[in-house]
């Protein structure tokens, strides 16, 4: 093996490779910034520009391409609370609170060390671990897989341990949510009302931008402020602090890192799940981290960033090995390696080791290359911050309409990044968790494969198998132990002491809810009730398998609503409180000018309406001078075509306008 590697490091050094290397680090980081590209559409949209390369150059290309994308997503996850894949999803819950308390410089520097730590990480153990781990990985059957999806979950609604009957809840409903479609195994027509756009269910990336985006930019435009409450630049300085917290905390990245490698691993559980896991792992073992995780602590980001990169070495391992995909992204790498004429199987770890070697010291350099380059940007990037909301938040929302669009490439996903929209937003106001919401919806899937799988061939004694038995344990553990604590004597205490005293993270005190707020959450919980039994009542005469997860955790759901009401007339439910304290009119007045952006691309086209949108909103609620707001349109205009219509080659949707005049139409390129 050694002198394979050393083979290998011969291949890679050659100065035409790490050319492609480089180029493909490079857009990879310029892919990760993007919110709504992400890794998948970027090597998608790669591929056929490695045909005429060799197969060493060209697979060193797109893994470059994708082992740096969730190391600069991090830049517009910090920035703007807008994850840029949503493998840094779970990085905007610390991130952006500490780029809005002036530490952007800080988060930075965690973040990127934390990423290249993990990816270097997942590379050394993809070079140790392909001989060792191929019995494992044969031997995990689906309840396994069943179960450790489950306990994902867990961990992610254990989070909320202030609002625990509201992330089951919001779990309960990302898994309903994941049901709409078509059912795959009786061709039952779930929810769809005749909505031929609802066939093939919601789309992740108008989902996700939704419920975590749209909410911050309302509530950023509401408060006419900038991001950053302070102005300070970022200095290197600034980022050796997040550098010092990663090596004081080694051990968080080492143990995270080690999740995201062997989670990674496992076919099925990509970006979308794993950093979400590590996150909540380590919300449950880090000291102190109840009270300071989701408000700006520099461990959050740590756990997420590290588990994320480190994934990509082992999601390597099942592509490389077998054959199997660990992720989308990985399929489209297989994709790759059958093109070249290369065969992934027991082959890879023989007769191509060098192949094998070649990508391990691929994502090693790529890591250490994006790193360094997102370091050096960084401060750049972090100036952004200081911007006002009145000129940041219109552009933010044009590059979030064109993101949400690559979900279907339908003007429908424009409807679904607005519902799911108003519904983050309520759901921050009256602090119901998004994130149990998000990883439910993309767990969906594989949790109702697996569970009719599991039940098929095992019935309920899946359950009694000896991990997923540990693994369902474990889950009753964590889901029973804070409400048990709720009837100690020093719970009532330890509640007070959390919503009153101040910390680092939040120096000021959470806001108790006012009336009408409280009246919204009563309203919300009935509204859960009603869709929990409709959800039972239209789902009754469904075959089997097509009404086997909606009815289950219809009824999970019902249990947290009527836990929460039985909980709340014991006292034992916290007054609400939320940490949002932006104006109600002020707010519903960004949810107008997103519907007049969305109104706006049907009727006139994306480009035009884009255009239109950020120069009313600026010179109106930004206060610009119509001269300076053009200076800025102009090249932000020109910048979204070159990148989106001449590079990636991405359809428009049609507009009215175009429809009505198709001359406009072939003028324009078809962008009306």
């Amino acid at each position: 093996m050694l002198e394979a590697a050393a083979e290998a490091l011969l291949i890679i050094s050659d100065p035409n490779r790490l050319m492609f290397v480089a180029l493909g680090t490079l857009l990879g980081l310029m892919i990760g910034v993007i919110p709504g590209i992400g890794g998948l559409v970027g090597l998608a949209l790669l591929l056929p520009f490695t045909f005429a390369l060799d197969p060493y150059t060209a697979l060193a290309f797109l893994v470059g391409v994708q082992s740096v994308t969730t190391t600069s997503d991090t830049i517009p996850a910090v920035l703007f609370g807008v994850p840029g894949t949503t493998g840094s999803a779970a990085t905007v819950l610390d991130g952006y609170p500490m780029a809005r308390n002036g530490e952007a410089g800080r988060a930075y520097g965690a973040a990127f060390t934390a990423s290249v730590c993990g990816g270097l990480f997942g590379a050394f153990m993809l070079g140790i671990s392909i001989p060792v781990i191929r019995p494992f990985i044969m031997a995990v059957g689906t309840p396994e897989l069943l179960a450790i999806c489950l306990l994902g979950l867990t961990l992610i609604v254990s989070l909320s341990h202030r609002a625990l009957f509201k992330g089951l809840v919001a779990a309960c409903l990302g898994l309903l949510f994941a049901t709409i479609g078509d059912e795959p195994q009786t061709g039952e027509l779930r929810w769809t009302f005749d909505n031929f756009y609802l066939w093939d269910g919601l789309s992740l990336v108008p989902v996700a931008l939704g419920l975590f985006a749209v909410p911050e930019m309302i509530d950023l435009g509401a408060s006419r402020r900038s991001i950053a409450k302070k102005s300070d630049k970022v200095s290197a300085w600034d980022q050796l602090s997040g550098m010092r917290d990663v090596a004081r905390n080694w051990w968080l990245v080492l143990r995270c890192s080690s999740i995201g490698t062997f989670l990674g691993a496992i076919p099925g559980l990509g970006a979308n799940v794993i950093d979400w896991i590590s996150y909540g792992y380590a919300a449950r073992s880090v000291p102190g981290a109840r009270e300071t995780f989701g408000k700006g602590d520099v461990r959050g980001v740590i756990a997420s960033e590290s588990a994320n990169n480190a994934k990509e070495g082992g999601a390597l391992v099942p592509t490389l090995a077998f054959g199997v995909p660990g992720s989308a992204s990985m399929a489209i790498l297989l994709g790759a390696f059958l093109i070249h004429g290369i065969a992934p199987g027991p082959k890879m770890l023989s007769e191509q080791l060098d192949v094998t070697f070649t990508l391990i010291w691929t994502v090693a350099l790529a890591n250490i290359l994006g790193a360094g380059l997102c370091f050096m940007l960084a401060g750049q990037f972090a100036k952004i911050a200081t911007i006002r909301a009145g000129l940041l938040v219109p552009l933010v929302f044009g590059i979030m309409v064109i993101g949400a669009y690559q979900g279907a490439k339908d003007y429908a996903d424009l409807i679904v990044l607005l519902a799911f929209g108003v519904l983050g937003w309520v759901m921050k106001r009256l602090n119901w968790p998004r994130p149990p919401l998000i990883l439910a919806f993309v767990l969906g899937g594989l949790v109702e494969n697996y569970l009719f799988i599991s039940h098929l061939r095992y019935g309920l004694d899946w359950m009694l198998k000896p991990i997923p038995f540990v693994v369902i344990s474990i889950i009753m553990f964590l889901l029973a132990r804070p409400l048990v604590v709720r009837f100690l004597p020093s719970w009532q205490d330890k509640e007070n002491s959390i919503s009153d005293k101040p910390t680092d993270q939040n120096p000021s005190r959470i806001r108790y809810a006012s009336r009408q707020e409280v009246i919204a959450d009563l309203s919300l919980w009935f509204g859960v009730i009603a869709l929990m039994l409709y959800v039972l009542y239209s789902s009754s005469g469904w075959e089997v398998p097509a009404r086997m997860l909606p009815q289950s955790f219809a009824c999970a759901g019902l249990i947290a609503a009527f836990g929460f009401l039985i909980f709340s007339y014991l006292g034992k439910i916290p007054p609400l409180n939320t940490e949002s304290s932006e104006p109600f009119p002020e707010a519903m007045r960004q949810i107008v000018w997103l519907v007049f952006l969305v109104i706006g691309v049907t009727l006139i086209g994306m480009l035009p309406a884009i255009g239109l949108f950020v120069f009313c909103y600026m010179t109106i609620e930004g206060r610009a001078k119509p001269i300076n707001t053009i200076i800025i349109i102009v090249p932000f205009l020109f910048g979204i075509w070159f990148l989106f219509h001449e590079l990636l080659h991405i359809p428009w949707p049609q507009s009215f306008l175009g429809d009505l005049f198709p001359g406009m139409r072939r003028i324009s390129g078809n962008m009306i």
